[in-house]
């Protein structure tokens, strides 16, 4: 397979006039790129960076953040990227797991990384304003350099993404850039991404799902339009200006684009394809974007970090709830729960955790230096996911969950996406998600957290849920109405949140304001 570098120029060979990024009033050719991409890889190699280093990165998606992207897979650098909103200890953390020999930061990520004493023993080098002792950015890519070859092979590694930790510190997950390359051609397959689409780059370059929009499009001498961090007026302006084709979204986005109240003053016609991934859309979601954009393709995409697609559903509107089938590059197997077997299948509609074959071409091989989480996450060739799903008659795969997000309640297991499903149909329901809360009588109750839209209450959305056809037990016992729904940089729901009662009732809200 080709590594990443012979990729990329191969796109420059083929329409080097094809316009590859737009970040304001920068836009750069494939054959402009290309020129850069060269600058940086001098500059690295003044900076005394090997094959084989690692770069973290701390920045927002801009055009800078993608040059160096490609930079490091033609260097043979493992370019290892933070959430730009990361704290000082947070970097520590990066940079020393990684053992990186320099940083890249901009102004927005700054101060924390100014505080990180691993920081300050690396080579930094700083987007916007650089002090005493740091290396300007412009100085590695404001050169003439001649025209870069790739450095690796397709068997080096590209890149280390850090899952999120929510009760533990992250984990590595160290990719090779031909299972990134394979990954980005079943997305484009999957996607049926056609010759110079335009994409919105606005998830992060720090999550697979940024990095997957970027690789693509560089497969099909596409578009990737940098919206450094998410603003729903810039999102708007972009699409219309820029004439975006394909959004590839977590569905929070999607909810706050169409319930702003500028959305209807922007022309969005240009988008034909939709695809979301990250978590669950609800079916009122989905029916309400079916109805504005009336898309050509609607794609809900089920994969992780370690294994970009589980599967695939590319009709995401025919059957609500469903993450379709296996992608083109992988197997999934349902097995029943608490089992460490992957031969212990679950039965059809039976609730189990969904595990994925290593073999696939877009598999990770482990986690960076932790043996403990590969012996719990990798057992005979197979990645048990953590999340909790079932195989329905058809064959078609539902996700429900985390199984440490599964509510125990009574002795039956409960799981949180059914329920959020249906009260998202309630017109009255803006946002809404459902956790366990600890109960003395039944271990746990159901609780729904509602962010609503309009004056519904509690007596009018358990009347819903009865006539819905949702199981009795299922039902919440417990409404609690909120300003927001607490959700991670990448608009992942953060259930760990409301457990530990880390938000503000609508009532609370209201207090603060008459005290103010």
């Amino acid at each position: 397979m080709l590594d990443l570098g012979n990729s990329f120029l191969g796109s420059v060979e083929r329409k080097p006039d094809a316009l590859a990024f737009v970040d304001g009033p920068v836009r750069l050719t494939y054959a402009q790129a290309y020129e850069r991409i060269s600058a940086l890889v001098a500059g690295f190699d003044d900076l005394g960076l090997m094959p084989g280093d690692h770069l973290v990165t701390v920045l927002q998606n801009r055009y800078e953040a993608a040059l160096l992207h490609w930079a490091c897979q033609f260097a043979g650098i493992v370019i290892t990227p933070l959430n730009w909103r990361a704290k000082a200890d947070e970097i520590d953390f990066g940079i020393e797991n990684s053992e990186a020999k320099a940083i890249v930061f901009e102004d927005v990520s700054a101060d924390a990384t100014r505080l990180s004493s691993e920081a300050q023993a690396r080579k930094c080098i700083a987007l916007d304003g650089a002090i005493p002792g740091e290396t300007t950015f412009d100085s590695l890519i404001d050169r003439k350099a001649r025209p870069v070859e790739p450095r690796v092979s397709a068997d080096a590694w590209s890149i280390m993404l850090y899952t999120s930790g929510t009760t533990a510190k992250p984990k590595g997950v160290p990719r090779r850039q031909r299972a990134e390359r394979a990954a980005a051609l079943a997305h484009v397959a999957q996607n049926l991404y056609g010759t110079g689409e335009c994409t919105l780059g606005v998830m992060p370059l720090y999550h697979t799902m940024g990095v997957r929009s970027l690789l693509a499009m560089s497969l099909i001498n596409g578009t990737f339009v940098c919206l450094p961090r998410f603003d729903i007026a810039t999102a708007l302006k972009l699409i219309e200006q820029e004439r975006v084709t394909n959004l590839y979204l977590v569905p929070t986005l999607y909810h706050d684009i169409i319930h702003d109240e500028r959305f209807g003053t922007f022309d969005v016609s240009s988008v034909r394809k939709l695809g979301f991934a990250g978590a669950p859309m609800t079916d009122g979601l989905l029916k309400e974007l079916t109805a504005i954009f009336k898309p050509e393709l609607f794609v809900n995409h089920y994969g992780s970090s370690e294994v970009y697609t589980f599967t695939i559903d590319q009709n995401a509107p025919n059957k609500p709830g469903s993450a379709g089938r296996a992608g083109i590059n992988q197997r999934i197997r349902v097995v029943k729960l608490g089992s460490g077997s992957p031969d212990d299948l679950a039965d059809i509609d039976e609730e189990g955790e969904i595990i994925a074959l290593l073999l696939g071409d877009e598999s990770f091989e482990g986690y960076w230096r932790r043996p403990d989480a590969n012996e719990k996450s990798i057992r005979k060739g197979w990645y048990f996911t953590g999340d909790t799903g079932y195989f329905d008659k058809d064959g078609d795969l539902f996700v429900t969950g985390r199984v440490d997000d599964m509510i125990i309640t009574g002795g039956e297991n409960v799981s949180p996406v059914e329920i959020e499903s249906c009260l998202s149909l309630h017109p009255g329901v803006s946002e809404v998600a459902v956790v366990g809360l600890p109960d003395e009588r039944w271990g746990k109750i159901v609780a729904a957290f509602i962010k609503r839209r309009g004056n519904v209450q509690d007596a009018e959305l358990d009347q819903f849920c009865r006539t819905s056809g949702l199981a009795n037990f299922k039902r919440p016992r417990r409404y609690i109405f909120v300003n927001d729904i607490p959700k991670s940089p990448v608009g992942k729901l953060l259930r760990r949140k409301l457990v530990a009662g880390e938000f503000e009732t609508e009532e609370q809200s209201r207090t603060k304001g008459n005290a103010a």
